[in-house]
C-alpha cells in the first residue's frame, strides 16, 4: 500500500495503528505527525493536540514554581494560619477607618506623610563638640527647628523688633538643638560618627519625638522620670537640656532597656553616668507607686502605641500581625492605666500640682 510504504520510509511506526484514527490518542497523533507524511492522519487531531501541549507549557511558565522558595510553599488545606492580608495593609485599613473619622479632611495629607519616606532630625549632642557639629550640619543646608521656633515666637513679623517672650516659648526645655531639612528636601543626614571627645556627634531621630521633651518645660535642678524610656531618644534629649539633677529611665522590656543602655554609653560621658544622675530600671509602670517611693518634679510618659509609620512600612515586629492581635486590642487599656496612675498621684498630692508637669504621647 502507498500509505504503508510512506510510513515505513519516515519511521518504523506500524501502519496498522492508523486503521482506527478516531480511537488514537491526540498526544500519540502529535508524535506520529513528526515522522509521517500525514496522509492517513487526521489534521484536526494534530492541531488540537498541539494547542493542548502549547497551553500546558504556557501554564507552567506562568506558574513558575522554581522561583518560589521551598520554605514558602504550602498546601492550601494545611495553611490554617495563612495571613489574609499583610500586616502593613491591615494597618492602613485600620488607620483609614479610625483616623479618617478623627481627623476628617486633614487625614488625606496625614496619610500621604505616613506613607512617604521618613525624614530624620539630627539632635546635637551637647556632650560632644556641639558648636563644631552644628556648623557642619548647617553646611548641609539643614536648620535648627527648635531655635527657629523660638525666634519666630519672639519676633514681631510686622515691626521686626524683638518682643517679650511668650509664656509658651519661655516654658520650653532649654539647650536643645535639632537640625532638619526644609520641606520638600529629601536629603539624608550621614551616619553619626565618634567625635573628638569620645562620644557620638548627633543622634538621628524623628523630630516630632522631641516635642514632648520641649513641652515638659524642664528647669535646672529638676528630678525627672521617663517612664517608657526605650529606645532612648527622649531620654537622651532630657539629658541634653542640662537640667536633670537626677533622671530615672524605665522600660518594662529588658531587651529595650538594653538598647537604651547602648545609646547612653554612646552619647553620654562615663562620669555623668556614674554620678547617679542616670538610673535605668525595668519595672512595670502600672505599679510604679508600689515599687518606687520617690517623687519627681517632671514625669514624661510616652505610652506604648501602634508606631503608625513603622506599621505601614515594616512587616517585622509589626503590631498588626495576627500573632499580636490580643496585644493590640489591649493597648488602649494599657495606655489608660499608665496615664491614670500618675494623674491620680498628682491630683492627690496638692503640693506637687504646680511643680510637676506631665506629658503623654
Amino acid at each position: 500500500m502507498q500509505g504503508s510504504e510512506e510510513a515505513g520510509e519516515g519511521s518504523a511506526v506500524n501502519p496498522s495503528l492508523f486503521r482506527s484514527p478516531r480511537r488514537a490518542s491526540p498526544l500519540w497523533n502529535l508524535r506520529v505527525s513528526r515522522f509521517c507524511s500525514g496522509r492517513n492522519y487526521p489534521a484536526a487531531h494534530a492541531d488540537m493536540a498541539a494547542l493542548l501541549v502549547r497551553g500546558v507549557q504556557d501554564l507552567l511558565k506562568r506558574a513558575d514554581f522554581a522561583k518560589v522558595p521551598r520554605r514558602h510553599r504550602y498546601k492550601k488545606k494545611w495553611a490554617a494560619t495563612e495571613p489574609k492580608f499583610p500586616a502593613t495593609r491591615l494597618a492602613l485599613q485600620n488607620f483609614d477607618m479610625t483616623y479618617g473619622v478623627q481627623f476628617g479632611d486633614l487625614w488625606p495629607s496625614i496619610r500621604v506623610s505616613l506613607l512617604s519616606e521618613q525624614k530624620y532630625g539630627a539632635l546635637v549632642n551637647n556632650f560632644a563638640a556641639c558648636d563644631h557639629v552644628s556648623a557642619e550640619l548647617e553646611q548641609l543646608c539643614a536648620r535648627d527647628f527648635v531655635n527657629k521656633a523660638h525666634s519666630c515666637g519672639e519676633l514681631e513679623p510686622e515691626s521686626g523688633h524683638m518682643a517679650v517672650p511668650s509664656p509658651a516659648s519661655s516654658a520650653c526645655s532649654p539647650n536643645l538643638r535639632c537640625f532638619t531639612f526644609a520641606r520638600g528636601n529629601v536629603s539624608r543626614f550621614p551616619p553619626a560618627r565618634l567625635g573628638s571627645l569620645g562620644v557620638m556627634d548627633y543622634y538621628l531621630m524623628d523630630a516630632a519625638s522631641l516635642l514632648p521633651v520641649l513641652a515638659l518645660g524642664l528647669q535646672p535642678g529638676d528630678t525627672v522620670l521617663d517612664l517608657c524610656a526605650a529606645p532612648g531618644g527622649k531620654t537622651l534629649a532630657l539629658l541634653q537640656t542640662g537640667c536633670c539633677r537626677n533622671l530615672a529611665a524605665n522600660d518594662l522590656s529588658t531587651s529595650r532597656t538594653g538598647r537604651l543602655q547602648k545609646v547612653l554609653h554612646s552619647y553620654v560621658p562615663k562620669d555623668i553616668r556614674d554620678k547617679n544622675r542616670v538610673r535605668v530600671t525595668s519595672l512595670d509602670g502600672r505599679k510604679w507607686g508600689e515599687l518606687e517611693g520617690d517623687t519627681y518634679d517632671r514625669v514624661l510618659v510616652d505610652v506604648p502605641c501602634t508606631t503608625d509609620r513603622h506599621s505601614l512600612h515594616e512587616e517585622e515586629n509589626n503590631i498588626f500581625q495576627r500573632s499580636r492581635k490580643k496585644e493590640r486590642q489591649m493597648l488602649p487599656m494599657l495606655q489608660v492605666q499608665l496615664l491614670a496612675i500618675f494623674w491620680l498621684r498628682i491630683c492627690l498630692d496638692e503640693t506637687d500640682i504646680m511643680g510637676c508637669s506631665f506629658s503623654g504621647m
